[in-house]
């Protein structure tokens, strides 16, 4: 496993590339944006720490690039705490979101979540009916259509197609593609379901997921 660590302050840096090889884990550190987003491109990372204050390039701007040809799980870890720096980072495709100053133990806890849920998730194609996912690829079709998807509802779409006849629950959801409690309730969940409905099921004129009263969200054969 290697990971690539953005971080322009030298002690944190250190700190956190000792704790991963400490933990098995291969590690390369950067401290500048440009030369992060050319690495990230260049070579296959289990999972990149990103800081968003880099000289040269902020870590925004790093992962709106890096998510136009890769989707190598990202963790944003950066002492703006703002909500809207934390849904924009996010919206990008971010995989997950943490605070300076922050607990190692818990850092390393967010990665392991994150790396076996991408390899979990593996590659390959879900369907039903028509629409197809290529996870591999992260192309949506309905019929021959291509649907443009948000990283998070494309997690969320994955996530309930790998579970087909499956309720899920909102807690279930929330916990397996936002990896973390998202302002402290589930709303997030039905809000991200409103929105794929409104990109597939509405324009199709399909029901494609399912609510269940009281339980939660299916997709059903």
């Amino acid at each position: 496993m290697k990971i690539l660590i953005v971080e322009d302050e030298t002690s944190i840096s250190r700190f956190v590339q000792l704790e991963l090889e400490h933990e098995g884990y291969g590690t390369e550190c950067v401290a500048d944006g440009r030369e992060a987003l050319d690495k990230a491109v260049q070579n296959d990372y289990d999972l990149i720490v990103l800081d968003v204050m880099l000289p040269s390039l902020n870590g925004i701007e790093v992962l709106r690039r890096l998510r136009q040809v890769k989707q190598t799980p990202v963790i944003i870890l950066t002492a703006r705490d703002q909500i809207m720096d934390k849904v924009a980072g996010l919206d990008l495709g971010a995989d997950d979101y943490m605070t300076k100053p922050f607990a190692i133990e818990e850092l390393l806890a967010r990665i392991r979540t994150n790396i076996k849920k991408r390899t979990q998730s593996g590659s390959g194609v879900l369907t039903c009916g028509k629409l197809k996912v290529d996870t591999e690829a992260h192309i949506v079709n309905y019929g021959s259509d291509v649907i443009d998807l948000t990283k998070k509802e494309f997690d969320l779409l994955v996530y309930l197609l790998a579970n087909r006849n499956v309720v899920i629950s909102r807690e279930q959801a929330l916990d397996a593609v936002w990896g973390f409690d998202f302002y402290g309730n589930t709303n997030v969940v039905d809000v991200y379901i409103r929105y794929l409905r409104s990109k597939i099921d509405d324009v199709y004129n399909c029901t494609v997921i399912h609510t269940v009263r009281g339980a939660g969200y299916v997709i059903r054969d």
